[in-house]
């Protein structure tokens, strides 16, 4: 394939791609998304790439093998074809968390393939990602990974990725079944739904907002608030 048939941001998507990934140049990824996605290469099939075709593709023609660390922040370039050169396409880095570090805060589940946005759906996401999010700040704890056995029936599969986040708040995905959704709530958890490849930041943000301004009863219980959330923030800002 000849590069000049790719428009200058699918280019410089790809080539930062591969710059995430060592031992790797740019005319090798691109052959390794042709022989996996076909010809033309575009956005939209750079954006259906799922972290397991990503890696079966750079498998199967490079026979080179890449944590999942890696692998993701590569697909976030991938994915994020227009928003290339702008830094907040990486997922930030996972920070322990003890209970206690991050006062009137809320834990919050994230359906995420990439890192970077809500792209898959509750029932047959590979991973979960795990925020701690108070008014002012939010950190990335950790990410869940939802591999059952493929002898479970369904609603087996959909009680484990219940108990998965059963000590989060809030779940945020892309699509939730029916039963899927009784069992999350079964729990306590609240899942919202939100439009396919939301941005993470975006949706945090919002939802900071939210607990800053007006959290709903539940909500306000679950981050120990009981006076109004705004004096709450301003008291965390001047510590």
């Amino acid at each position: 394939m000849n590069q000049s048939v790719l428009s200058r941001e699918l280019a410089l998507s790809i080539g930062l791609a591969a710059r995430a990934l060592p031992d790797i140049k740019p005319k090798q990824l691109i052959n390794a998304l042709v022989n996996s996605l076909k010809l033309p290469i575009t956005e939209q099939k750079l954006k259906s790439l799922t972290l397991k075709s990503y890696q079966g593709a750079l498998s199967k023609l490079l026979h080179k093998s890449y944590n999942l660390d890696l692998l993701r922040n590569s697909l976030a370039y991938l994915h994020s074809v227009e928003k290339t050169d702008l830094p907040e396409i990486c997922r930030p880095p996972i920070k322990p968390y003890h209970d206690g570090d991050l006062p009137n805060s809320i834990r919050v589940a994230i359906v995420s393939e990439d890192g970077v946005h809500i792209d898959s759906a509750f029932t047959i996401c590979e991973q979960v990602y795990i925020y701690q999010v108070s008014a002012l700040k939010q950190q990335l704890i950790q990410i869940r990974v939802t591999d059952t056995p493929t002898a479970k029936k369904a609603i087996q599969k959909n009680h484990y990725r219940a108990e998965l986040v059963q000590d989060c708040q809030v779940l945020y995905c892309s699509s939730i079944g029916g039963l899927a959704a009784a069992k999350v709530i079964k729990h306590g958890v609240h899942p919202l739904k939100v439009n396919s490849m939301a941005v993470i930041t975006d949706i945090l943000e919002q939802l900071q907002f939210v607990l800053l301004t007006s959290p709903p009863p539940w909500l306000a219980k679950a981050m120990g608030v009981v006076k109004d959330p705004l004096i709450h923030a301003l008291e965390e800002k001047t510590l």
